[in-house]
């Protein structure tokens, strides 16, 4: 009859200890975070869990983050190294039920309630040495996962379940540097003329200092000095003084007259617009 018993005990003690194994973490990695800041427990999860892309894969960098969270949340609840383990990987095997199992919502809050009341605390004596948590912890676990996990579900759920494309936008520009203080001139507009008829028409063609002194050299001192001669020689000779006045005085009455002309026309036009005002005035 005892011996029945103490192996009915030892049997059920066995079942009781493959709930929630094998560990997510060991006891030295649980060891080892415990000895960290949340920058070092980060690294630390970083390297048990082996993600290499967290910079650039979403997936990596969500699950790292729940459990980075989880960890601290069980940090600041002071949980014994066994609690750790078991919390931990309490929170591993729900999203290896989403993942691998596709478990909904309501049966993922199903299996928590079953394992709860495997860990957590129980009506009967007789397992009461088997409890993990107590019933404020038990509590405390269930409401935070209430916020953590099963309030983003639908989220965990996009990002086990659904394909995302990897868009790579990028953009060309051209960019055009600043002409030299020596440029004679600018560069025409987009909206201006053609760069074809600027060069042609507009801009003067670069002459080379070594031209010009090729130039000077092949006319030699004899060509040079012509010119020198003509610059000299006074243009108004052979023209007396009254030659002069005359031309200047037929210039002068031409621009004068040209003048007279247009200040006339526009005093004409302002008086014709002066009379119209005052007609309409007369009416109104």
């Amino acid at each position: 009859m005892y011996m029945y018993k103490f192996i009915h005990k030892d049997t059920e003690f066995q079942e009781h200890e493959r709930i929630l194994c094998p560990d997510f973490l060991s006891v030295a990695q649980i060891t080892e975070m415990l000895a960290e800041d949340v920058d070092g427990v980060q690294q630390k999860l970083e390297k048990f869990l082996n993600f290499r892309n967290l910079q650039t894969c979403l997936k990596e960098a969500s699950l790292l983050d729940y459990y980075v969270s989880g960890f601290l949340w069980a940090r600041g609840m002071d949980f014994s190294i066994i609690q750790y383990s078991k919390f931990m990987t309490l929170l591993d095997m729900l999203l290896h039920n989403l993942k691998t199992l596709h478990m909904s919502l309501e049966d993922s809050i199903k299996w928590l309630r079953e394992v709860m009341a495997e860990i957590g605390p129980s009506h009967s004596q007789q397992n009461e040495e088997w409890n993990i948590f107590d019933v404020k912890q038990a509590n405390a676990i269930v409401d935070y996962l209430k916020i953590s996990l099963f309030q983003h579900y639908k989220l965990y759920e996009f990002l086990f379940f659904s394909a995302r494309e990897e868009i790579v936008i990028g953009t060309e520009q051209v960019i055009e540097v600043v002409k030299p203080a020596g440029h004679p001139f600018p560069d025409p507009l987009e909206e201006g003329i053609s760069f074809d008829i600027y060069s042609t028409f507009i801009e003067p063609p670069p002459i080379l200092d070594m031209e010009m002194k090729g130039l000077n050299q092949d006319q030699g001192p004899e060509e040079s000095q012509p010119e020198a001669d003509t610059s000299e020689t006074d243009p108004l000779v052979g023209f007396t003084i009254e030659d002069i006045k005359l031309v200047l005085g037929q210039v002068t009455d031409d621009i004068l007259i040209s003048i007279q002309t247009k200040i006339n026309e526009k005093l004409q036009i302002q008086e014709e617009a002066f009379n119209a005002r005052t007609e309409k005035l007369k009416k109104a």
